[in-house]
């Protein structure tokens, strides 16, 4: 049996709800590519009943730099292409038809991956939330956790404002919250960091038809833009360290990424149709931490998504479940690489403390 317990008066109102929504095979670390890929097939097939809609939507993503960053980016290509055969260099020609309002200093040709894959959250998220209902799992919203500890008859008893709650395994999936609650339960934090990223939606150029723009993301991650229902998603892809909160974006982080986006682009951003912050929780390798905590029975991590934890939900589902039930990884995860190990909260990366609760 499962009961989720979520803070908010509804499930995905911070991270899950602000997602930029780009699914990318080249995206993170060794371990996220892995997950990434073991994602696809429920991405591109999934389940009956699960959604109305498709998940994945033709977009494309290239990747440019400024005069100067030509050896940044064929080492780029160099390394995508390896992870992803379809990845190949575009020329100055190629590049202005896929994106006509870059500036020539930025114009010179870029790594395009074609198989980037615009998200549709919503619909992803609906379909789990569907879907565990559909299992027996009971979702309690407004429900915080104020108070977590061993209980006597063994397990844990975990306690909200309105119930109580004994569980032989919580699973910690508290997003930038995951040190906070594993501190209430007298556990050692995993050294998460959260993120800042800020992002907003302005009108496209006039007279413009940018439906068919692939995302467009700078080669020193200093912004990034593509199209959104009609208008464009912009960010200066900014990484500020942060206490878990209710992030709101900073004008200084709007001003940056309009400032930036306009030096490499003709476009002339006057408006800002709506602006919102998330937080991409990371832990020192910016790898997941996915598993049980060797020194507290019962107590499992799914921690430090960072920004990949919607393109690789599929996968990291099903490796949670194996781990929690105890099971071997399926067939289609190990086909991957996915490895159990890599994302262990053992593993020695970790910026594991001594930590003594507060009674």
């Amino acid at each position: 049996r499962v009961v989720v317990l979520e803070r908010e008066s509804h499930p995905g109102y911070h991270t899950t709800g602000r997602s930029a929504a780009l699914y990318s095979q080249t995206y993170g670390n060794a371990a996220i590519r892995s997950l990434t890929r073991a994602s696809w097939s429920f991405f591109n097939e999934p389940p009956e009943g699960f959604t109305v809609t498709p998940l994945l939507s033709a977009r494309g993503a290239v990747f440019v730099g400024e005069d100067g960053d030509q050896s940044l980016m064929h080492d780029m290509l160099s390394q995508m292409q390896a992870q992803v055969p379809s990845v190949h260099w575009v020329d100055q020609t190629a590049l202005r038809k896929l994106i006509p309002a870059l500036r020539p200093s930025f114009g010179h040709g870029a790594v395009f991956e074609p198989d980037a894959m615009d998200m549709d959250v919503n619909a992803l998220h609906q379909g789990f939330l569907r879907g565990g209902k559909s299992h027996g799992a009971t979702l309690h919203c407004d429900a915080p956790v104020t108070a977590l500890q061993k209980a006597p008859e063994g397990g844990w008893m975990i306690r909200t404002p309105e119930q109580v709650f004994h569980a032989d395994v919580v699973v910690n999936a508290a997003g930038a919250w995951c040190d906070e609650l594993a501190r209430l339960a007298g556990v050692a934090p995993i050294g998460l960091v959260p993120k800042r990223r800020t992002a907003f939606l302005c009108q496209a150029p006039a007279g413009v038809n940018i439906e068919n723009w692939p995302a467009v993301i700078d080669a020193r991650e200093r912004f990034y833009f593509k199209p959104d229902a009609g208008l464009l998603l912009m960010s200066p892809a900014n990484e500020d360290p942060m206490v878990p909160q209710d992030v709101q974006a900073e004008e200084l982080d709007v001003a940056l990424a309009v400032d930036r986006i306009e030096n490499a682009t003709t476009l002339q951003i006057r408006r800002i149709q709506r602006k919102w912050a998330g937080l991409r929780s990371f832990v020192a390798d910016k790898t997941p931490v996915v598993g049980f905590d060797t020194r507290a029975q019962g107590f499992f991590w799914l921690a430090g998504q960072g920004g990949y934890g919607i393109q690789t939900a599929p996968a990291m589902g099903l490796l949670a479940a194996a781990l929690v039930g105890g099971e071997d990884l399926p067939d289609s995860l190990l086909e991957q690489g996915v490895s159990a190990d890599a994302l262990a909260a053992s593993r020695a990366t970790l910026e594991r403390r001594h930590f003594v609760p507060t009674v």
